[in-house]
């Protein structure tokens, strides 16, 4: 996630809008975990291009937050007031997301030079860019969507493990406790 700028030159004011209207097409660093474990922040690139068509359920979809906040994550469905989104390391959905929200869609992940989705690259150790549209790509977006509610479950049990685990922690060592 992040705030829309482009990485590099901090005088470079361009956003994700700006790039995509330009240029059509963009490639960005990944930031965060909410798409894990396909996307991983500082190792793997996205390639996003300028929706030609409505998004499909299970695209990744770019969008911009009513707070201004730029995420990546999939459509998961469509309801009445707009789309359903979800990381694929989360397990809440946003609901509502309108499509003018929706700014590109992912094609391409390039991940320590290679290109995951199908295919080996260039043949030459350069990456190429391969349409996410191949079967290994389909085989985990099948996977990942389809076991929602089993991952939803691990996912909320994990995070209620972390948060009994902080709240022991900060316990420890506090005066009063049984045993002193």
């Amino acid at each position: 996630m992040t705030d829309g700028r482009m990485a590099g030159d901090p005088a470079d004011k361009r956003t994700f809008e700006d790039e995509l209207r330009d240029r059509g097409s963009l490639v960005y660093p990944i930031r965060g975990d909410s798409m894990l474990p396909l996307l991983r922040q500082d190792r793997d690139l996205a390639v996003i291009r300028r929706p030609d068509r409505e998004p499909r359920r299970l695209d990744a979809v770019l969008y911009r937050r009513d707070s201004g906040q730029v995420v990546l994550h999939r459509n998961v469905g469509v309801r009445g007031d707009g789309f359903v989104l979800c990381g694929d390391n989360r397990w809440r959905r946003e609901y509502g997301v309108q499509r003018r929200q929706i700014m590109g869609i992912l094609t391409a992940v390039v991940r320590d030079g290679l290109v995951v989705g199908g295919g080996s690259g260039a043949g030459d150790g350069r990456a190429a860019e391969v349409p996410v549209t191949a079967l290994r790509w389909r085989i985990y977006v099948g996977l990942i969507c389809g076991l929602f509610p089993l991952r939803a479950a691990v996912l909320m049990a994990r995070g209620a493990l972390r948060r009994i685990r902080r709240f022991f922690r900060a316990r420890k060592g506090r005066p009063g406790q049984c045993g002193e």
